[in-house]
């Protein structure tokens, strides 16, 4: 009984399969997913490689802080920080090509640098050359009606010097009430 129940679904199959291969209903491993997301890929990103100098002798800086804030087509797309190796560079490779990248330098004992830059090809190289502070331009004036006269630089704070030492202060006399008490009447 076995044998010939195997036997009918294998004709069966076989029926339907000869007769009818284009009517039957898909299965669900064949159908498109109707819930589920489309796949998007990631868009195509770029290689920037941010060498950080000094100005005055070309020498590389070590753990400079290079800050990444990229916008693609008006949309911001995130910021990262990375610290500069040994040779002065830093290296990132998830910025979208085609975005704005703004490059923000922060070094100790440095100015400051920031700038803009379109990374439209695969692999872009940046070098910065870091600056000793300097000083700031200005329209004020101090209070003496000249410019200002602080030199450019680092500089340490003004601090007044202590004056000679001075002998202490003696204290006021005491008064002293009139040698003869008794005597109140005014003398003419």
């Amino acid at each position: 009984m076995q044998l010939r129940r195997n036997h009918l679904f294998i004709q069966f199959g076989l029926c339907l399969s000869l007769t009818l291969p284009f009517c039957l209903p898909a299965f669900a491993q064949d159908a498109p997913p109707r819930h589920a997301r489309k796949y998007k890929a990631p868009p195509a990103t770029s290689h920037i490689e941010v060498t950080v100098l000094k100005k005055s002798n070309g020498k590389p800086i070590m753990n400079a802080a290079v800050v990444f804030d990229a916008t693609l087509d008006g949309k911001d797309q995130g910021n990262l920080e990375v610290k500069t190796d040994p040779d002065g560079k830093a290296v990132i490779d998830v910025i979208p090509t085609g975005s704005t990248v703004r490059v923000q330098v922060i070094a100790t004992g440095f100015a400051t640098f920031a700038d803009d830059y379109l990374v439209n090809e695969a692999t872009r190289q940046i070098e910065v050359s870091m600056l000793r502070p300097q000083e700031q331009l200005s329209s004020y004036q101090d209070n003496d009606g000249k410019t200002a006269s602080r030199k450019p630089g680092v500089q340490e704070p003004i601090r007044p010097t202590s004056p000679a030492a001075k002998p202490a202060p003696t204290p006021p006399p005491t008064p002293q009430p009139p040698p003869n008490a008794s005597d109140t009447t005014p003398k003419q």
